[in-house]
């Protein structure tokens, strides 16, 4: 059942979610992103530029962060903005083969912001991996009834 912006409360957490990324997930997100950076699935071209592995996409850590409010609303449309700013990228390690995720995104909510008129509320996300945060400023409006 979808929450009402009645029983919320600035401050209120509304989740968490722990985030599993391996090598293939990044491969299937380029197939269906089109977004085939070798920075996303090659060790040698993204130490070759300067990175300290193979990262995530953006997008990737944005959309998957993002759906802790939409299952949270039960309705992916009353998300109606979302915005971030990337600060750490997610290293994910070669584990292919291990059963074991090469990183771990987690996610946290909270109401960090109501507005009556509008019938809205901001969703303050707080978005973590290996101890860094990898997003700042991420915060999801979400009209409710």
């Amino acid at each position: 059942m979808s929450p009402t912006l009645a029983e919320l409360a600035v401050g209120q957490e509304i989740g968490t979610r722990s985030i599993e990324v391996t090598r293939q997930d990044l491969v299937k997100y380029a197939g269906a992103s089109g977004d085939f950076n070798p920075i996303h699935w090659n060790e040698a071209f993204a130490t070759g530029v300067e990175l300290p592995g193979v990262i995530a996409h953006g997008m990737f850590t944005m959309g998957s962060a993002v759906q802790l409010v939409s299952d949270w609303a039960g309705d992916p449309a009353a998300v109606v903005d979302y915005q971030t700013r990337f600060t750490k990228p997610v290293l994910v390690a070669d584990t292919t083969g291990t059963g074991e995720p090469g990183a771990v995104i987690e996610v946290t909510g909270v109401v960090g912001a109501l507005d009556a008129d509008a019938g809205t509320a901001r969703i303050d996300l707080t978005v973590v991996s290996a101890g860094l945060k990898v997003l700042m400023k991420s915060q999801a409006v979400v009209k409710l009834p």
